[in-house]
């Protein structure tokens, strides 16, 4: 059975930083393109950033310059690094894998930026 485990979420000040990390249990896990997606309280889930199996990366606008996604494939596992967190940021952070029509989601880790 696969499974996407996030961590590295809890509580920062404004202005810091964190960096979730994604494990991930995939057979083939370079093949699958990784993305980043966040749902903040009363809102849809959203993306924040992808990238693909051969690095090309993308960020929502309210990211960019400010989080950066990574993988290392022998790991098997995708980064978020995030920096100059706003309280817009605070959020459930969801790691997704894809492959052609298949998908597997993790159960997410809690961002709360707050002073």
């Amino acid at each position: 059975q696969v499974q996407l485990v996030e961590s590295g979420g809890g509580l920062v000040q404004p202005g810091g930083s964190l960096r979730l990390s994604c494990a991930a249990s995939l057979s083939i896990f370079s093949i699958y393109t990784m993305g980043w997606y966040r749902q903040a309280p009363g809102k849809e889930r959203e993306l924040v950033a992808r990238i693909t199996s051969g690095a090309s990366t993308n960020y929502a606008d309210s990211v960019k310059g400010r989080f950066t996604i990574s993988r290392d494939n022998v790991k098997k596992t995708v980064y978020l690094q995030m920096s100059s967190l706003n309280t817009d940021d605070t959020a459930v952070y969801y790691c997704k894998a894809e492959y052609q029509a298949t998908e597997y989601w993790g159960k997410g880790t809690l961002v709360t930026v707050s002073s």
